[in-house]
């Protein structure tokens, strides 16, 4: 199903997680640029749902070039599906981690979830040279990722994001309620008046204080003040609590895929 990419062809850049879906559009002209790339336009769905028919009414009628970073299998096979059945000729890719320009120097470099990788390629766009990064990611799960200060992919940390953790709660203690917390609802009350209230100041105070210490004890292993990197939706409100200089990039993943994708075409 794959064909040979073409520099003109536009991209549909992919980033799969355990949740939800995005797709990130890239004209050509959009993707070859010297500064970090941004999609013209963002889709999303979810991903046990997988992509609805009305998706194809938004995209281009020429050949897309799409470039997938996926953590869940299932999701790919759907999103695979629907691209066999209805653009055909489009060249369709699932991405590793020998596809993107980054150095992973990690235990077992297959394994590391690309999504983690893909933001670090673009953080690599926009740090200063020779100063390391952090990224700070959150979907399922909140990832906070090192890039050394040569561009290497160091490592990093996982912990349970809002969405999984209010579920444990749920499914784990038999009073509690399913608490939410959406990614523009201001930072709740500390002091939570009700057990809703409660679940939903511990989920977020709680990951306030876990990135922020886990920065702090990263930050304490380098010699250069890092670059400091937030993304994803359930982040936006925590960014400037987490660090004064952090720089909040909704569309990180989907930039990253894009500038691999200029760099191999």
């Amino acid at each position: 199903m794959s064909l040979p990419s073409r520099s003109e062809d536009s991209l549909l850049a992919v980033d799969i997680g355990n949740s939800f879906a995005k797709l990130g559009l890239f004209p050509s002209a959009n993707v070859a640029a010297a500064n970090l790339p941004s999609p013209t336009v963002v889709f999303d769905f979810a991903t046990a749902e997988g992509p609805a028919v009305s998706l194809l009414e938004n995209l281009p009628i020429e050949t897309l070039r799409w470039r997938v970073s996926s953590v869940n299998r299932a999701g790919f096979q759907k999103l695979a599906q629907f691209v066999r059945q209805h653009r055909p000729a489009d060249d369709f890719q699932q991405l590793s981690y020998r596809d993107l320009p980054i150095e992973v120097l990690v235990d077992e470099p297959d394994k590391v979830g690309l999504d983690r990788l893909a933001a670090a390629v673009a953080a690599n766009v926009l740090r200063p040279s020779n100063t390391p990064a952090i990224v700070v990611g959150a979907g399922t799960a909140v990832t906070v990722n090192l890039i050394s200060e040569t561009g290497a992919f160091l490592g990093g940390t996982i912990l349970p994001g809002f969405r999984l953790s209010a579920e444990a709660l749920f499914g784990g203690a038999d009073f509690l309620p399913l608490a939410r917390i959406q990614p523009n609802d201001e930072p709740p009350p500390v002091v939570g008046k009700n057990t809703n209230d409660a679940i939903r100041s511990g989920l977020f105070w709680g990951a306030v204080g876990s990135v922020r210490e886990i920065v702090t004890r990263m930050k304490q292993e380098l010699a250069v003040e890092p670059a400091l990197f937030v993304t994803g939706g359930d982040l936006r409100r925590l960014s400037p609590l987490v660090a004064e200089h952090a720089q909040y990039l909704p569309h990180l993943v989907l930039s990253g895929i894009a500038v691999a994708s200029s760099q191999r075409t």
